[in-house]
């Protein structure tokens, strides 16, 4: 967890993204470092979490985490917990927790209540189009005999 909030004090005053770190562990080693870099790469999925969950699995050669553990200077916002449930971690330990991070004006709040709406009530409107090309792509993979299952 040291390391994790280290990490976001480096980001302090560096213009660099929030100060938001994350580490990932593999048997008590660190495979995976993460700061936040949002306004650095001007890309907004740029989380603490996102990077380390990057570099963690680059540096092991696989898009899973199995027997890894996560350690977060702040409770994960709801893209950084899709993430790691797709990364599939066996644990995540995290410090400050969402209303730490809304008092400090990163506040998650509307995505989580977003969330719960049905979709054309939300800011962001979805809509459904062209299904039947989409699923036909999906029945091909499943046809496929050389895929990796995920």
């Amino acid at each position: 967890m040291e390391e994790a909030v280290a990490l976001s004090r480096k980001c302090l005053g560096t213009g660099k993204g929030g100060p938001f770190g994350a580490v990932v562990v593999k048997d008590g080693q660190i495979v995976g470092r993460g700061s936040n870099s949002v306004t650095l790469l001007n890309d907004p999925t740029a989380h603490a979490e996102v990077m380390a969950i990057r570099e963690a699995c680059k540096n092991l050669g696989t898009f899973q985490l199995e027997g890894c553990e996560i350690y977060t200077s702040c409770e994960p916002c709801p893209m950084c917990m899709g993430a790691i449930y797709w990364a599939r971690p066996e644990r995540v330990y995290y410090a400050a927790d969402r209303q730490d991070a809304a008092r400090a004006g990163f506040d998650d709040s509307f995505i989580y209540e977003e969330l719960d709406l049905p979709l054309m009530e939300r800011k962001i409107i979805s809509e459904q189009h062209d299904r039947a090309i989409a699923e036909n792509v999906f029945q091909q993979w499943k046809n496929l005999d050389n895929k990796i299952d995920y």
